[in-house]
């Protein structure tokens, strides 16, 4: 018995096989629209992914404002006097913060009346990451009287992309793991003396 694939089966099928509907310029043109104008944040009028947007919303039913963010690295100096050159940390510096929790940073100093609800990955070539922020207004009456999006207009939320509140923050500060190996990850890192990491 045949059944009919569902519109989100469509778009996954689409998603993992993004070769077969745009060509490779197509969609490099579109992640990098705001790298040819240096813009680290870019406001979009509609998700990069459907399936993505709405699996992270959890109940996509009202258009938020989304943003892109490639994140750029800031040069480092060359290293004069005598010292080690491996241990100079130019060719290659490993960040503490993941790539995707520091976009939500950088988007979030961008917006600072609005507050990171999630993100996902878009795409990345080979200078650049692009991330799409799905971003909330905690003041807007619609959000404050939403029953699943209300909990973000509380203060305690103020600022969460910063204090790694968001799954990408989460994730990086190894709060995906639990039972056995995630002894010295809670209550956080830095109550361990940074062991856990």
């Amino acid at each position: 018995m045949y059944m009919a694939k569902g519109l989100y089966q469509h778009v996954r099928a689409t998603w993992n096989n993004p070769k077969a509907t745009q060509s490779h310029q197509q969609r490099q043109d579109r992640w990098s629209s705001g790298a040819a104008n240096q813009l680290t944040a870019e406001s979009i009028s509609q998700p990069a992914s459907m399936l993505h947007a709405a699996l992270v919303t959890k109940q996509a039913r009202r258009h938020h404002g989304q943003n892109q963010s490639p994140p750029w690295w800031t040069s480092k100096g060359k290293v004069h006097m005598k010292r080690k050159p491996s241990k100079a940390g130019i060719a290659k510096i490993t960040m503490a913060k993941n790539t995707q929790r520091i976009a939500e940073e950088r988007v979030n100093r961008h917006f600072p009346n609005l507050e990171v609800l999630n993100s996902y990955w878009v795409g990345q070539d080979g200078k650049h990451k692009y991330y799409e922020i799905i971003m909330l207004d905690p003041n807007h009456p619609a959000i404050k009287s939403d029953k699943d999006l209300g909990w973000i207009a509380e203060s305690h939320h103020r600022g969460r992309a910063y204090r790694g509140k968001t799954s990408a923050g989460k994730r990086g500060r190894g709060l995906h793991n639990k039972g056995k190996g995630a002894e010295k990850l809670r209550p956080s890192l830095k109550a361990r003396g940074n062991i856990g990491k």
